[in-house]
């Protein structure tokens, strides 16, 4: 399994993430899951505070194994639709989340805490002093944002770096080969050419949830296929069915499945980059563990995403 590094963590950590927002219960299957993903050598959990009970499950699990401090742990909070209603990006908010996370989940600290949403009419200011705090109490060892745009991150560690604080080490948007026409869920934020170039000029790491785009570059689904209403209205469009076909193409001649070059193109950025990844069986984590290590160029990358006509350019 190859790791990452991100500042604030001492562990090395899988450039795989296991998801666990789909761990609705912990019987065989779910056990032999997450202990295939172990025995592959990967230690990173994907969670959050709004995933009913699954931090729960995911704490039983580790301390049944006693793996809390072989693993790192990524959960998010500040969800706008987890409890109260409307907007949650507050200190209070932040604050309630992570500590009700920490409980659930049976520890004193996440290694990656992410802000789920972002409200943008927030000022960045005490967002990163509420934040800062708990990484100095250690009950985070690294912060990040999920869905938040790169201009909000960029003001945020303006903001901390002229305070003398922390700022975020990490971003957690989707990337995927597959553009979303809009967004999938409401408050998300997808990676586009000028978020990926600022984080290649930034260089601070990318986690992408949905890296594999729900299944896009699978093969189930075909241009008159319209029976996933979801699929349809965020992914089906002209480029990507063109992006879809040269992935394809491209799998051919390497000898794999255009679902692994698609999550191969997601960790072939030029910034660093992580995949959380959502198996329903050992035989999908073996796929993706394969499309970790496959190489691509940086001509094939820009390829499959149509920036040039040729491969050989």
């Amino acid at each position: 399994m190859k790791v990452m590094h991100i500042a604030g963590v001492d562990k090395p950590i899988s450039r795989l993430f296991m998801g666990t927002g789909d761990l609705r219960k912990l019987e065989e299957p779910e056990r032999l899951m997450l202990d295939a993903y172990i025995e592959a050598g990967g230690n990173a959990f994907d969670t959050a505070h709004q995933y009913r009970g699954r931090e729960q499950l995911l704490g039983q699990w580790l301390a049944e194994n006693n793996l809390r401090d072989k693993v790192v742990i990524l959960s998010k909070g500040a969800h706008h639709d987890d409890g109260s209603p409307g907007p949650r990006v507050n200190p209070q908010a932040i604050r309630k989340d992570l500590l009700e996370s920490l409980e659930r989940l049976g520890t004193t600290y996440v290694d990656l805490y992410a802000l789920h949403r972002d409200d943008p009419g927030v000022p960045v200011g005490p967002i990163m002093e509420e934040l800062n705090e708990h990484l100095a109490a250690k009950r985070i060892g690294a912060i990040g944002a999920s869905n938040w745009s790169h201009q909000r991150i960029q003001e945020a560690n303006e903001y901390a770096a002229a305070h003398g604080l922390t700022g975020f080490a990490f971003s957690s948007p989707n990337l995927s080969l597959a553009k979303p026409n809009e967004p999938r869920w409401e408050g998300c934020v997808s990676a586009d050419g000028d978020t990926c170039a600022w984080h290649a000029a930034h260089q601070l790491p990318l986690l992408s949830w949905s890296a594999q785009a729900g299944g896009f570059f699978s093969g189930y689904f075909t241009p008159d296929n319209h029976l996933d209403e979801e699929m349809v209205r965020v992914y089906y469009s002209g480029d990507n069915w063109e992006r879809y076909r040269r992935a394809v193409q491209l799998a051919e001649a390497k000898g794999v499945t255009a679902i692994q070059i698609a999550l191969s193109y997601v960790l072939h950025q030029p910034f660093l980059t992580g995949a959380i990844i959502g198996p329903r069986n050992p035989e999908e984590l073996k796929s993706s563990v394969e499309a970790m290590n496959l190489p691509l160029t940086p001509q094939e990358v820009e390829w499959l995403d149509l920036v040039k006509e040729d491969i050989g350019q």
